[in-house]
């Protein structure tokens, strides 16, 4: 018994080791990136860190504030609001990402939240990139976006 009790106190000081060296668990700041991702990221976060949505939805604006919240635990708010992101599809996939990483606290719920959030905001806030974006989209690619940014919009403003 005094063995078999050694060897899991053994197996689960090297868990917690082992954990403790790699930092799982933990929400990290910044992932290594090449130097033209950091260029990019950092002209994000030289822009505004706030957004006026005075005008916005009731519903969008608490969106908003779990966006607010949950995004800045890892990088400051101005990288999303900033970025050149605009097509329904681009913010699915970096709202997955953000999901993904250690510590995010990102639920399915909250995820589904801030991407309509980023979304509707995209197609007030960011219009003129939207429709650059769109206006190069192929017919299928359009037609998507198109959709399901009437879906967002049609479930926000008809509140």
């Amino acid at each position: 018994m005094k063995m078999n009790l050694s060897v899991s106190v053994r197996a689960l000081l090297f868990a917690a080791t082992a954990l403790a060296l790699t930092g799982a668990g933990a929400a990290r700041a910044e992932d290594p990136v090449d130097a033209a991702t950091k260029a990019r990221l950092d002209a994000f976060e030289k822009g505004p860190a706030t957004i006026d949505i005075s005008k916005y939805p009731e519903a969008l604006k608490d969106n908003y504030e779990l966006f607010s919240q949950k995004c800045t635990q890892c990088h400051k708010l101005s990288r999303p609001i900033n970025s050149d992101y605009v097509l329904p599809d681009e913010w699915s996939r970096y709202v997955k990402r953000m999901m993904h990483k250690p510590g995010s606290g990102i639920s399915s719920s909250d995820g589904k939240k801030i991407y309509e959030f980023l979304v509707y905001d995209s197609s007030v806030r960011k219009k003129t990139k939207l429709d650059e974006k769109l206006a190069k989209a192929s017919a299928e690619d359009k037609a998507t976006a198109e959709a399901a940014i009437k879906k967002v919009r049609d479930q926000y403003d008809a509140k």
